[in-house]
């Protein structure tokens, strides 16, 4: 495996990683009450938007051609960071 298959898979990983944890959060906004529900739920749509981008920036790196993949790693790391902090945040305030 070439270090471009290697870094989609990480980056994969986690972005499987974060949908479990998505998902959990999601189980936690339905099982509360009708007013944090409202907020919980805006807060999981926020890291679904979140995610997408992680998603779209992660097919924009496997469609890259040869040695072109690594001019794209800064935004894709950008966009992981941005995922990054936000489960942070969505796990603070969920907790």
């Amino acid at each position: 495996m070439d270090k471009k298959e290697d870094y989609q898979d990480k980056l994969q990983a986690q972005l499987d990683e974060w949908n479990a944890e998505i998902a959990k959060l999601r189980a936690k906004a339905e099982e509360a009450q009708a007013a944090a529900r409202v907020k919980y739920l805006e807060e999981v749509e926020e890291l679904r938007g979140h995610q997408k981008k992680a998603e779209e920036r992660l097919k924009e790196l496997a469609h890259a051609q040869g040695e072109a993949w690594k001019d794209m790693k800064t935004g894709v790391e950008a966009a992981w960071d941005e995922m990054g902090d936000a489960m942070k945040r969505a796990w603070k305030r969920f907790s």
